[in-house]
């Protein structure tokens, strides 16, 4: 009778040793993701933005795309050129923004 209880204690040991290395194995999983998601994931400022523009740069950028716009829709005469070229502002406007004003993080 006591060998059979010290063999099911054993198994019982067993069990529990194979279910605690397993959990050891996820939690360490986990820490290893999280570690690599804070690696990773960009710090934001206080307003939840990456890279800050003043006002005034905000505002510089608006009146000089507008202005390029109006530039466009009033001295090109056909239209298909007008909407290709008001695309092709809208879509050099980031890229024109960092080589011009520069990317800083504040």
């Amino acid at each position: 009778m006591s060998k059979e209880r010290a063999r099911r204690r054993a198994e019982r040991l067993a069990v529990l040793e194979k279910e605690k290395s397993a959990r050891a194995r996820k939690v360490a999983r986990r820490s290893k993701i999280r570690t690599f998601r804070k690696k990773v994931t960009p710090r934001f400022g206080r307003d939840g933005r990456l890279y800050h523009r003043s006002r005034r740069q905000r505002l510089g950028i608006v009146v000089v795309t507008l202005l390029a716009v109006a530039a466009v829709w009033t001295f090109i005469p056909e239209l298909a050129l007008r909407v290709i070229l008001t695309a092709l502002i809208v879509l050099a406007l980031p890229a024109l923004v960092v080589v011009v004003l520069g990317r800083r993080s504040s």
